[in-house]
């Protein structure tokens, strides 16, 4: 699998139109503490990061049938 490259936020970025649905997710506090480093370093929020990385993710996912007994 291909590796997810992350820039920087680009400085004049536009906010893009809503078609956003908001939910809650519970995650361990050592993620939260790489997601905001990775914030810190990119400029991009917390919330872009994970949209972003769910993206990527649902988009190369391996979903694989299950095994018969």
């Amino acid at each position: 699998m291909s590796e997810l490259i992350i820039g920087p936020k680009p400085k004049n970025a536009k906010k893009k139109p809503d078609g956003y649905h908001t939910f809650s997710v519970r995650v361990k506090q050592e993620t939260v503490n790489k997601l905001d480093e990775i914030s810190k370093r990119t400029g991009r929020t917390r919330n872009e990061l994970i949209g972003i990385f769910l993206e990527y993710a649902a988009d190369n996912c391996i979903v694989k049938d299950q095994e018969e007994p």
